[in-house]
């Protein structure tokens, strides 16, 4: 069986011990060939292919981003992009699809399945925000280079007693925000999920110089205060209709020296959370996936995806994977808020 893989949506962290994965299982127990797909669905819809086998994917378990490429190309977005991929797909002789991505990706991977596509979903997000799949790759990874991010910033903030304001990535769902803050020591943690009151921030802020220490403030690129922002513009959008984010750190940077006239420093982590080697979990989740995933395809298991349901790999419908998304819930939230101001 000949099968084409593709990699959708921001680089990962693991996206390329799932690509090793499925390539080693899937040419040493069933004698598969492959198709690289190169930059997201750009590859299949303009035919824009790579080799893949057994010697392109030597060494690179310990690689970030994807040997195959990506981008945010929405096939749906294009007229009869659907018919033309899977024509292309049939050209190449190629008779089934893995497709490695998260929400957006695996949402045209759903439509694709739907119009008969041969396809099976791998979940990939930094944002575990998925909730077919107890955890995504790459969120692992995430959460340490903000933590370690967070405790270097520690000194600093003590060192120059200002507050330090970090903002890490989640745009509807305040994962890594939550688990790096609570991890690193933070005294507030701001979430897409709840609206944050302002006042009550510096609140938060003055408590901790009260008490001899500068606090640091983790936020979410997607927390928003409550009524939102002032003449906030969501013209700027990407392919699957999504505002580009960024500046709530440089935003509240202002507003807390302002209410509070403590000196404030903003950090934005942005794409460093997606860099880098992956950690020895997200190594080992990526490959289980691409295991896991080979196997269905060989098994005709189509319009499914991986999942992880606590310790198990199992398969769940592509249209699963995408029907809810997960977010933080206020209970856990609430176990942060024992460790604010």
């Amino acid at each position: 069986m000949r099968i084409g893989v593709l990699t959708g949506g921001g680089d990962c962290p693991g996206l390329n011990a799932v690509i090793r994965a499925i390539v080693r299982r899937g040419s040493a127990d069933w004698g598969n060939e492959f198709v690289g797909y190169r930059d997201g669905w750009k590859g299949p819809l303009e035919n824009f292919t790579a080799p893949l086998g057994v010697e392109q994917v030597r060494g690179i378990l310990p690689r970030g981003g994807t040997i195959l490429g990506s981008s945010r190309t929405n096939p749906l977005k294009v007229e009869g992009g659907i018919e033309t991929i899977a024509a292309n797909m049939e050209a190449n002789g190629v008779d089934g699809l893995i497709v490695i991505g998260g929400e957006d990706t695996l949402g045209v991977a759903k439509s694709l399945s739907d119009s008969g596509v041969k396809v099976i979903g791998v979940p990939k997000t930094i944002d575990n925000d998925l909730g077919a799949t107890d955890y995504t790759f790459g969120f692992d990874t995430a959460v340490n280079i903000a933590m370690e991010a967070i405790d270097r910033l520690h000194t600093t903030a003590e060192s120059h007693h200002r507050v330090l304001i970090v903002e890490v990535m989640g745009r509807h769902a305040g994962w890594i925000a939550f688990h790096s803050g609570l991890a690193g020591g933070a005294n507030v943690i701001l979430i897409p999920e709840q609206e944050f009151d302002l006042d009550r921030v510096c609140g938060y802020i003055e408590k901790r110089f009260e008490d001899q220490y500068s606090p640091i403030v983790v936020v979410a690129e997607g927390a928003r205060p409550v009524g939102g922002f002032p003449d906030e513009d969501e013209s700027n959008t990407d392919a699957f209709g999504h505002v580009r984010l960024g500046g709530v750190a440089h935003w509240l940077e202002g507003q807390i020296e302002a209410k509070t006239g403590k000196e404030a420093r903003a950090t934005v982590l942005g794409h460093v959370q997606r860099g880098g080697t992956p950690t020895a979990f997200d190594r080992v989740l990526a490959t289980r996936f691409g295991l896991h995933a080979i196997e269905a395809a060989n098994e005709g298991n189509w319009g499914r995806m991986t999942a992880l349901r606590s310790t198990e790999i199992d398969l769940v419908d592509l249209g699963d994977a995408v029907a809810v998304l997960k977010t933080v819930p206020p209970e856990l939230y609430n176990e942060a808020e024992v460790f604010f101001g």
